[in-house]
Order: C-alpha cells, then sequence, then structure tokens
C-alpha cells in the first residue's frame, strides 16, 4: 500500500506564514486599543477630560476595526465568498455609524466645555496614556504596513495607516493635557476634543464609504 505525501510549497507557506503574523498583528492592536480605551476612558471621566474620554472612545472603535480583521484573516473556509462579503460590509457599516455616533457626542461636550470655559483637571496619567501610545503605535504601524506590503493586501495596509492616524492623535493628546497640566490653559482641553471629532468623523466616512475590506492575499499589488 502506498502513502500519498503531500507537499507544501514555499509560497504556500509563506503565504501562511503572513497570514498568522497578520492576525497576532490584530490580536495585538485590539488588545492594546481595549486596554488602552478603558484606562483613557476611566481617566477622562476622573479629570472631566473631553479629550481623553474622546480619544478612548476612539480606541474603542479601533479595537471593533482590529476585530473585523481578525475575522477577516481568520474566517471560516466553509463560508462562501458572498456571505463573506455580506456580513464584512454589514460590519464595517456599523462601525462606520458608530464613529459618527461617538464623534457627535465628543463635538457637543468640547462645545459645551469651550462656551461654559469648564477646565479638565490636569491629569498625569492622561500624559502617560499619550506617552505610552506614541510608543507602542509607531512599532505596530512599522509591522502592520510590512506585512500589508509583503501580502498584497491593501485592507491591512489601510489598518496600518489607522495605526499611525492613531500616533498623531496621541501627539495631539499629549501636547493638549501637557498645556492643561504645565501651565494651566483650560481650553487645550476641548480644543484637543475638537480634533478627536474630525479624527472620529473622517474614519467613519472612510468606513462607509469604503463598506469593504480585501481579502488577504487576494488583493491586486499596490500601485505607487
Amino acid at each position: 500500500m502506498s502513502i500519498e505525501l503531500k507537499t507544501i510549497s514555499p509560497d504556500t507557506e509563506k503565504v501562511n506564514a503572513l497570514r498568522k503574523r497578520a492576525r497576532i498583528l490584530s490580536y495585538i492592536t485590539v488588545g492594546y486599543n481595549v486596554l488602552e480605551g478603558v484606562v483613557s476612558i476611566l481617566a477622562g471621566w476622573l479629570a472631566v477630560s473631553i479629550a481623553l474620554v474622546g480619544f478612548g472612545l476612539d480606541s474603542a472603535m479601533e479595537s471593533l476595526s482590529g476585530g473585523v480583521m481578525i475575522w477577516r484573516f481568520g474566517h471560516s473556509a466553509d463560508m462562501s465568498k458572498e456571505e463573506e462579503l455580506r456580513r464584512e460590509k454589514k460590519a464595517v457599516r456599523l462601525i462606520g455609524y458608530t464613529f459618527f455616533v461617538f464623534g457627535a457626542y465628543v463635538l457637543y461636550e468640547s462645545m459645551e466645555k469651550l462656551l461654559s470655559a469648564e477646565a479638565a483637571k490636569p491629569s498625569l496619567l492622561g500624559i502617560a496614556i499619550a506617552i505610552v501610545s506614541l510608543i507602542a503605535m509607531p512599532a505596530l504601524f512599522y509591522a502592520k504596513y510590512r506585512t500589508g506590503k509583503a501580502m498584497n493586501s491593501r485592507s491591512l495596509v489601510a489598518d496600518s495607516k489607522q495605526t499611525f492616524a492613531c500616533m498623531l492623535l496621541s501627539l495631539a493628546l499629549l501636547i493638549g493635557l501637557g498645556l492643561n497640566y504645565i501651565w494651566g490653559i483650560w481650553w487645550a482641553d476641548p480644543a484637543v476634543g475638537l480634533v478627536v471629532v474630525a479624527f472620529l468623523f473622517k474614519e467613519g466616512r472612510e468606513a462607509i464609504k469604503e463598506e469593504k475590506l480585501c481579502t488577504c492575499c487576494s488583493c491586486p499589488t499596490d500601485q505607487d
């Protein structure tokens, strides 16, 4: 009796390794953003800081986006292409609308604090959160961007750029909290809240407009 041995081509092994790396990076993104979101919202609530609360809400939305990526790179092989795309479009639309809901809330709170001149308390914890994010986000962005390029996956490349945007948002948060903590500039906090609003609305609009993410390794090669 002969036993037929199946061989795995180097290309297949490379694809599988990249998919595994993409899932790991997505798990890291979700885990980090969940932790960052919870701590930021708590710190914002304690300091009455809409900038911190808005930053935490954005982190929560990032974790949802990361969840879609995890599902995208680890979906069941039994699911049809049509069903896969239908579920993904529904999830992406839901995320997009939620961005707008949170954005509207942060916009209202920021404007109210600006008009009433309500000052947030200085938050050393918030500053620490922003610094940690500024350290973690560049490394995560670079790893996801390189993996996405290697896989020809526009979705993972786009997700990496979203991580880069989070890094810029962390910088804005650090500046706003630092101005309030060091010099007592009260309006810096709601001003950063408005920056958060711009990020939330932009991400929501893009999610609703695109309405889909590319299947890993099935997208055409990115063009310069």
